[in-house]
């Protein structure tokens, strides 16, 4: 298990909450450039299909960000509501849900932060470090998307810098 004070856990929160944000960003631009038409999509018959990425990427930072304002985690299911059905729905909604945690975290005080979370008897770590464990989630299953948008007939966005799709968009609207 790890321990750390809660000076560190602050600063940790200060260091994390950029990133997060810019993530967050990349994540949901991912999830908006699913093709609607194509939405069920799957390389595989064994995969999850590109709407149940999104939705998954959607409802474990939901669950993440809650538990560490929380200070624990709630294992209760998170269905994808009925009124979300596009994915341009689960973008808004997962904007909406990131907006709403987001804004709890700069209150969070170091003790807080610093308490260990269990994550069903698998992992027990300080709330603040439930930041990069959710990232790593996060951009796991983001990366897994982005390789579906062009078999399905989308775009994929800027990520780290430009993509081929960016970069073309962008010469298109200078010419």
């Amino acid at each position: 298990m790890i321990s750390i004070t809660p000076d560190n856990a602050s600063f940790l929160l200060q260091y994390m909450l950029p990133a997060v944000k810019n993530e967050h960003r990349i994540t949901r631009s991912v999830i908006e450039a699913i093709p609607q038409s194509n939405a069920d999509y799957r390389p595989d018959p064994h995969a999850k299909n590109a709407m149940e990425i999104a939705w998954h990427i959607a409802a474990s930072e939901e669950r993440f960000y809650s538990a560490i304002a929380d200070g624990a985690f709630d294992f209760a299911p998170i269905p994808r509501p009925e009124s979300v059905q596009t994915p341009a729905q689960v973008g808004q909604w997962y904007g909406e849900s990131f907006d709403k945690n987001f804004e709890r975290f700069p209150n969070l005080s170091g003790e807080h932060l610093a308490k260990i979370l269990d994550f069903r008897g698998i992992f027990q770590l300080p709330a603040v470090s439930w930041f990069s464990f959710s990232l790593n989630h996060s951009i796991h299953h983001r990366g897994q998307l982005s390789t579906y948008l062009r078999a399905m007939g989308g775009k994929v966005p800027a990520i780290y810098g430009q993509s081929y799709d960016s970069e073309a968009a962008k010469k298109s609207a200078q010419a």
